[in-house]
């Protein structure tokens, strides 16, 4: 079949870097969708290319770069979009670029299938980035169409106010915009009817989530108010600044039956010297004194938070004579970025005495070393326990895969299809293969 140039009908989008930023591609997707676009693989010639970019890291920005140029070469006639935070940030890198014919940055994508059909009928390029107003509002986007039937993520806040002096995400995003409760609810009655019955609640701060409206709104009204839709089975967080995790917040998620206690905590260094130059506003000391606190949500179900760390040897010492235990550490070293805008930003960038990369891997290769072991720790504690758990991969050689409400993930033979389907299973630790197996009660 022969495609006319001028209405390209098979789209491929390639989505770079957190999880809002496939939230967004996979939101993009839909728009295209519904326009009567076939979404195909990004490894398939295709007559659109969208590239959500990502710019937290100089390898995201180089990433970005490389996909661009691969969809080009994939198809040499096609529509080239650049899109995402790399495109907020670096507009004048991205438009050098003779590879990309459109470039949006991190709003006005829900117009990115108007901006195609324009390319396509004139072969003007068209640049559509500009400042993220302090009072812009939270963009609403379609709902994505091909998610798993088991869990969906759901975008409910975008932003930040922070200003960490080594983190470029307040000018790719600009500043906290919440999604109204009504319109976050409503897209979950829509996902339910769906089949799903987890959902992952997630967004750049989620943690300020209400803030900007002024009204005292806040991310507890947020979770209750879904919590109360029928056919909500599960309810997630997605990263979380630790200041947020109050004993009176821990409390009231205890009693929301749908809350999963699990936790991404962030703690971006060991050492409080590191924080301080971070502008970080908690400490080392702070961050454990919140995860070793006793309230309801935390002990009884054994849940462990995550947590991401780029100090070395400060860090490794907390993390081994801890009172608690870290499930599913995240270790990732920082990097230089030359995109950052103004006075805040390069201070990171151009404070003496860097570390060089050898170093760098050496510390992060010893921290998640670190962390495997502790892995292995909380399964073994978790050995005999009883958990309903919900089954979300598709059985192989008679497996299924899924995860306890404190996210252990757990393997179960069974000839039955349980795809999407919670069930209470006793774990068990599989000392040959180092994960839990499941057997039903």
């Amino acid at each position: 079949m022969i495609i006319e140039k001028t209405n390209p009908r098979r789209v491929a989008l390639c989505n770079l870097g957190c999880k809002v930023n496939d939230f967004d591609t996979e939101s993009i997707k839909a728009c295209f969708v519904q326009a009567g676009y076939e979404a195909v693989d990004f490894s398939e010639t295709a007559d659109v290319y969208v590239v959500n970019t990502c710019t937290v890291t100089h390898l995201g920005d180089r990433k970005s770069r490389q996909m661009l140029r691969k969809a080009r070469r994939k198809n040499p006639d096609a529509v080239i979009v650049a899109t995402g935070c790399y495109a907020q940030v670096a507009p004048e890198e991205v438009e050098k670029l003779e590879e990309v014919d459109i470039v949006v940055g991190t709003q006005h994508r829900a117009a990115i299938v108007d901006y195609v059909e324009a390319f396509a009928r004139n072969r003007h390029r068209e640049f559509h980035v500009e400042p993220i107003a302090d009072d812009a509002l939270f963009e609403e986007m379609p709902l994505a169409e091909d998610r798993s039937h088991t869990r969906a993520v759901v975008k409910v806040q975008d932003g930040c106010n922070q200003f960490c002096s080594y983190c470029i995400v307040p000018y790719a995003r600009g500043r906290i915009r919440s999604r109204s409760i009504a319109s976050a609810c409503g897209e979950v009655e829509r996902l339910v009817a769906d089949g799903f019955s987890e959902f992952v609640l997630t967004g750049i701060h989620i943690a300020s989530y209400g803030r900007d409206k002024g009204d005292g709104t806040g991310l507890i009204d947020l979770i209750t108010a879904i919590a109360a839709i029928p056919g909500v089975r599960r309810i997630r967080l997605g990263s979380l600044e630790p200041s947020l995790m109050t004993e009176a917040f821990t409390r009231a998620l205890a009693q929301i039956p749908a809350f999963c206690p699990h936790f991404h905590l962030s703690l971006q260094s060991g050492s409080p010297t590191v924080l301080r130059r971070m502008n970080r506003h908690y400490t080392p000391e702070e961050f454990a004194e919140i995860v070793a606190r006793n309230p309801p949500v935390f002990r009884p179900s054994r849940p462990l938070p995550r947590t991401s760390s780029w100090a070395f040897r400060e860090r490794r010492m907390r993390s081994s004579r801890k009172p608690w235990t870290l499930w599913n550490a995240l270790i990732f070293t920082g990097s230089t970025c030359s995109n950052i805008p103004g006075a805040m930003g390069p201070r990171a960038a151009d404070l003496p005495d860097q570390v060089d990369e050898p170093v760098k891997h050496r510390r992060s290769q010893a921290l998640i070393a670190l962390s495997a072991g502790q892995e292995l720790d909380f399964l073994r504690e978790n050995d005999g326990l009883t958990a309903p758990v919900l089954f979300e991969k598709s059985p192989e050689d008679g497996w299924w895969e899924g995860h306890t409400p404190n996210y252990i993930p757990v393997r179960l033979i069974s000839s039955e299809r349980i795809n999407g389907k919670i069930k209470d299973v006793v774990i068990h630790f599989n000392k040959q293969k180092n994960y839990m197996t499941g057997s039903t009660v």
